[in-house]
């Protein structure tokens, strides 16, 4: 009952209230990311999302649009400065993802909706990850974030759908606060994120 009736209803009023409270955030991050980085303001993309059916996910914007002499973006490392970095560190440029809430299409608490282009390198287990709706925090987050493996990040994934519960979300959510107050797992060492996933290492690949 509250998987299918309970957890929906309180994600969408959840969405409404927060978007109504956080208006002053959402126009002062906005004038931010306008000032520093211009237009657009929110990063969108393609995402897989509950039985792996594609949405549409918003970010604000992070990182600016610096290109080398040969007119390619520069790295992710030298794109995320400034603004977009302090941005990231608090967790604003998620902010948006209550629209995405708010049409059902994520959950306040689900594992975080990934590339679709990891959808063919997922093992049978870890594609189980799919069979809740995707979060904009998650069990996975408050365990490591982006500074955990791949193989960990997606069995704390698999945890949350064989667990999910009201107790259980709201023991996220708790943990989630805390995480953003200390800025704790933002990255993975060396990066400013997460390194891509390039699928599961075959029996050979683990000798």
């Amino acid at each position: 009952m509250y998987k299918t009736f309970f957890k929906p209803l309180l994600d969408r009023l959840g969405a409404l209230l927060l978007l109504i409270l956080f208006a002053p955030v959402f126009i002062a991050v906005g004038l931010s990311v306008y000032l520093t980085m211009g237009r657009p303001l929110v990063f969108t993309q393609k995402r897989p999302g509950y039985k792996e059916n594609i949405f549409t996910i918003y970010k604000f914007r992070t990182m600016s649009d610096e290109r080398d002499s040969n007119g390619e973006l520069l790295s992710d490392e030298l794109r995320l400065k400034g603004a977009g970095k302090l941005i990231r560190s608090l967790s604003l440029d998620e902010l948006p993802q209550l629209m995405n809430v708010l049409k059902g299409e994520m959950s306040f608490i689900g594992p975080r909706p990934l590339l679709i282009e990891y959808l063919p390198l997922y093992n049978h287990e870890q594609k189980r990850r799919h069979d809740v709706l995707p979060g904009i925090t998650g069990w996975a987050q408050v365990n490591g974030r982006n500074a955990i493996s791949w193989e960990d990040k997606f069995r704390y994934d698999v945890e949350y759908v064989d667990s999910l519960s009201f107790w259980n979300d709201l023991k996220i959510i708790f943990l989630t606060v805390k995480k953003v107050l200390i800025k704790e797992g933002i990255s993975q060492e060396g990066t400013v994120t997460m390194e891509k996933f390039l699928g599961n290492p075959t029996p050979k690949d683990s000798l």
